[in-house]
């Protein structure tokens, strides 16, 4: 694949500045860093600029705090004008990180996304008769630094953008030269590449016909146990030695007992919730419920955030579910 080249100047451009501004401040524009940030936008926007062009960016400044959606995760918020940034950057390097993706990756993609990969998930469990389910563990908080940075100077060949990529890995990091930033912009983009290695190593020289990935949840299919079971052990031998990711036990067995997929159970015939997604609704209503009852919450915001919910279980078959807990 060719690497891409003079890409600094179209980042630097004031319109795409000013674009990254806007989807950087959507749904937050009343927040009292995007009004600060707003009350001197074209010096600002200049600033970041002269930075991009200098390589005198400030990076790395994050506020952390936890979430449990289900489990425990450290999300990292960058600064506003960081965020601009990352929105400025990814404006023009979507299209390379997206020409290297294989068909079959549903994370983080335009027209693709969870419901798009049950769907596909579900039409290869009809064909066939096993699965292999595989993940990373602890994904984000490991990625290695210099293998993302190796794929990332196959990609681009500007070295002043590499400048700043480089930058922005290396202004965050668990344990030495590991781990990328939960709530990134760019992490969401470098850790969906960094397993594309591994996507075409399935597709082109496994010869995997169903196989899918999902950020780190990647599964593959077929008709004989014996030869699933084979392709699995070269597929994580490629991962753990080129990669330097730890892989979790995977999860073999036949369709009929259904495979645990982004939050659901797929049978060959039919769509279950899968038990932390029910928790997890349980859970997310009832908190909602609350804060309407105590006037933390208006009509509008309540019914804004219990769509989508409403949306992930009446995707599965859970007419029974909803009745009881509804």
């Amino acid at each position: 694949m060719k690497r891409q080249g003079n890409l600094i100047h179209e980042i630097v451009d004031w319109d795409n500045l000013h674009l990254a501004y806007h989807k950087a401040r959507k749904g937050k524009s009343s927040r009292k860093d995007v009004l600060t940030f707003q009350m001197n936008l074209r010096t600002n926007l200049l600033e970041l600029q002269s930075q991009i062009l200098t390589g005198g960016i400030k990076i790395g400044t994050y506020k952390s705090f936890y979430i449990h959606d289900p489990k425990k995760r450290l999300i990292c918020a960058a600064t506003f004008s960081e965020r601009v940034l990352h929105h400025a950057l990814m404006n023009v390097c979507h299209d390379r990180f997206e020409k290297y993706q294989i068909y079959d990756s549903y994370a983080c993609r335009k027209g693709k996304g969870t419901y798009a990969a049950i769907e596909r998930a579900t039409g290869f469990s009809k064909k066939n008769m096993f699965f292999a389910k595989l993940d990373v563990r602890k994904y984000f908080e490991t990625l290695d630094h210099d293998c993302l940075k190796n794929q990332l100077g196959k990609l681009f060949k500007d070295k002043h953008l590499l400048h700043v990529l480089f930058k922005i890995i290396d202004s965050f990091q668990n344990e030495e030269g590991k781990g990328l930033p939960i709530g990134n912009l760019t992490s969401q983009y470098f850790a969906n590449h960094f397993l594309g290695v591994a996507d075409h190593f399935a597709k082109e020289e496994l010869n995997m016909k169903f196989y899918i990935r999902y950020m780190d949840d990647m599964v593959l299919w077929g008709q004989n146990m014996d030869e699933l079971k084979s392709q699995v052990r070269c597929f994580m031998q490629f991962i753990e030695e080129n990669l330097k990711c730890e892989l979790k036990t995977p999860v073999i067995n036949r369709l009929d007992k259904g495979l645990p997929f982004l939050g659901y159970v797929i049978h060959p015939s039919r769509l279950y919730l899968g038990q932390r997604s029910r928790k997890r609704f349980r859970n997310k209503i009832s908190d909602l419920n609350k804060k309407r009852q105590l006037g933390e919450m208006d009509e509008m915001e309540y019914h804004r955030k219990v769509l989508p919910l409403m949306a992930f279980v009446e995707k599965a078959d859970s007419f029974s579910f909803r009745k009881n807990y509804i």
